[in-house]
């Protein structure tokens, strides 16, 4: 199943109600439960311009406590919420290669990444093809903020970053959330084959969405990073 269109127009739809109703620049306080109509606030035109340093790591805990961690809901956040953490180390990712003339696609990376979460699911008892599916959809979204950012840096030089981050250290900060992301995988099966995982992967990324206050290229990439979660296991 591929979640990509209800996402995104359920993330837009968020940003608009805020709009709306508290106006572009109005605090939105979180809902007290999931909702795939939660309000966000609007997303801007551009991506920041990313820190030297890795982003410290989010927690991917449900807000309430009616979404534990075994119920569908609390078991999809971690997706949704790891996710964006990933997405969160494009920028770096994007600002090491700036300006050296480097491809974003990076194959053997990209291979590597794949080996190394196909290997983890087997430890795990997960599905491995399932696994590299979805983080094959990890990439791609990252690469969507990678090419979004060098776009904007071109378009405005002023805007690009002035240091170069240890593209190392940035990808051991990657594989941290990787592992992470295949334990929540291996976590969530009934989950994510269950006919009403949509609706809460949806409300889950809205969540997000509102608390890592995603512009719109980042939200447009969290919803490619979480299209093939749902309907597999």
């Amino acid at each position: 199943m591929q979640l990509t269109t209800s996402i995104r127009s359920a993330l837009i739809a968020g940003a608009a109600a805020t709009v709306l109703f508290t106006g572009a620049t109005g605090a939105v306080a979180a809902p007290a439960a999931p909702s795939a109509a939660a309000a966000a606030p609007a997303p801007t035109a551009t991506a920041p311009a990313p820190t030297a340093t890795a982003p410290a790591p989010t927690a991917a805990a449900p807000a309430s406590a009616s979404a534990s961690a075994h119920s569908p809901y609390g078991q999809l956040r971690p997706l949704a919420a790891l996710s964006a953490e990933r997405l969160a180390t494009a920028d770096l990712v994007a600002a090491a290669k700036w300006g050296t003339g480097g491809p974003v696609d990076d194959p053997a990376r990209e291979q590597e990444v794949l080996r190394a979460v196909a290997e983890q699911a087997r430890q795990l008892g997960a599905d491995p093809a399932v696994t590299v599916r979805f983080f094959r959809d990890q990439i791609e979204a990252n690469k969507i903020v990678q090419r979004g950012l060098h776009r904007a840096w071109d378009a405005d030089p002023g805007r690009a970053p002035t240091e170069r981050p240890d593209l190392g250290q940035v990808r051991k900060e990657i594989n941290r959330i990787n592992h992470e992301l295949v334990q929540a995988l291996a976590d969530s099966p009934q989950a994510r084959s269950a006919p009403y995982c949509g609706p809460l992967l949806t409300a889950a990324a809205v969540r997000v969405r509102h608390e890592r206050q995603l512009d719109a290229l980042h939200t447009t990439a969290l919803a490619r990073s979480l299209r093939s979660v749902c309907g597999w296991d």
